[in-house]
């Protein structure tokens, strides 16, 4: 199998592309890899489409930056049988691989050169696609104060989202639009606080969004919050966090909470949602799930959430028991 490491140098505090180079450079068996240094937005996407339109040869792509350089390598890869994806986080989000259980097995190169690959769900977005979330309201403020302090001492980095949050309580408490789920209207009030529609379990750095999301079920998760006091909100963040605003029973009468294939969303001019953190400004759109649509690398050793336990992954699988 050909190994193409798609690295992006503006990701995290450094460029990663010399660590990554010495460290295939040091491996006992001769690896056959390339590397490749992105010029831009969006061109990981373009870089990857014409070489598997060139090549049909198996060849992994490993995304080497944050969630949105994994969004721009999917984006690549996708609808091309030989092609599969992995990831090594090396930027200042990497919430996708949150549901392995974290980002340590995926940095190590001799992990990923080895892993298995499981075929997970993708969501469809306005004809691109996104491999962890799609979120909006509240958290359109946070992502977009987020792309503008990430690199900025103290208030960026792993401070972030945190810095987000602070600017949403002033700007973005509640956000006009209607939010269908497989047809059913769920906020007929047409306010809401935040919504995620989620296939991974994360977003903004720590925020456990989606507890009970399976990446390969075939389904989505949604999570809608309704308008909210500042002191309601800021009681709920902690729970947010941790994954237990689901189950609290405190919090039921603000949250409306559904599975399923599509999500269809209206709302006022000027409205802006987060693709895997990049802002799309756009009032009218619709979520679908694409069941089995990737092939994603995952290292042995990474350890899956699912429910409240680390539990083994199933290749595949569609039904699950939550533990």
């Amino acid at each position: 199998m050909k190994h193409v490491f798609v690295i992006n140098p503006a990701s995290g505090k450094e460029n990663s592309f010399e660590t990554i180079k010495n460290a295939l450079e040091a491996m006992q068996t001769p690896v056959d890899y390339e590397l490749y240094e992105t010029q831009a937005p969006g061109d990981a996407t373009a870089y990857i489409r014409e070489y598997c339109r060139d090549c049909t040869d198996s060849v992994r792509f490993y995304a080497c930056g944050g969630d949105g350089t994994l969004n721009e390598v999917v984006n690549g890869a996708v609808g091309f049988a030989h092609a599969s994806v992995g990831c090594y986080p090396c930027g200042s989000g990497n919430d996708f691989v949150k549901y392995y259980g974290g980002k340590k097995a995926f940095l190590n190169i001799h992990e990923l050169l080895d892993a298995d690959e499981e075929t997970i769900d993708l969501m469809r977005v306005g004809g691109k696609y996104a491999v962890n979330a799609t979120h909006f309201g509240f958290d359109s403020c946070v992502a977009k104060t987020m792309m503008n302090v990430r690199r900025k001492k103290l208030i960026g980095g792993k401070n972030a989202y945190t810095t987000g949050v602070v600017v949403g309580l002033f700007k973005a408490m509640k956000n006009k639009c209607k939010v269908w789920v497989d047809g059913e209207l769920i906020n007929p009030a047409g306010n809401i606080l935040l919504c995620t529609v989620a296939n991974g379990q994360y977003v903004g750095g720590s925020f456990r969004c989606a507890p009970r999301s399976l990446d390969n079920d075939g389904l989505l998760e949604v999570c809608l919050v309704r308008p909210v006091s500042h002191l309601t909100f800021l009681s709920m963040m902690k729970e947010y966090g941790k994954g237990t605003h689901l189950d609290h029973p405190k919090l039921q009468k603000y949250l409306e909470y559904r599975r399923g294939k599509s999500v269809t969303v209206e709302a006022p001019e000027g409205f802006v949602y987060a693709v895997d953190g990049e802002l799309v400004a756009q009032n009218r759109f619709t979520v679908e799930v694409v069941p089995d649509a990737l092939r994603f690398a995952v290292p042995k050793s990474a350890s899956p959430l699912i429910g409240e336990t680390h539990v083994p992954h199933t290749v595949g699988a569609k039904e699950s028991v939550w533990v």
